[in-house]
């Protein structure tokens, strides 16, 4: 899976988890502008981890505060 696959999905998993559809995500947007708090994080990541059948690394996921950095775990946990 390439970086523009992995984006699309993240921002899918986004919108679902956070519940932001009428924004438009990229990856500058920062998850806390998008009302995200330490619960809809950890929602996130555990959607991501199924969705892409991996594992986090915790200190991975607690630097996270854009999409780009999502996607940026992901690519170093496959």
């Amino acid at each position: 899976m390439n970086r523009q696959e992995i984006l699309e999905k993240v921002v899918e998993l986004v919108n679902d988890t956070l519940d932001v559809d009428n924004v438009e995500l990229n990856e500058d947007t920062n998850l806390k502008d998008l009302g995200a708090d330490s619960f809809d994080l950890l929602e996130l990541v555990t959607a991501l981890e199924d969705e892409f059948e991996l594992t986090m690394d915790d200190d991975d996921v607690e630097k996270i505060a854009t999409v780009g950095q999502v996607v940026d775990a992901i690519e170093n946990a496959q």
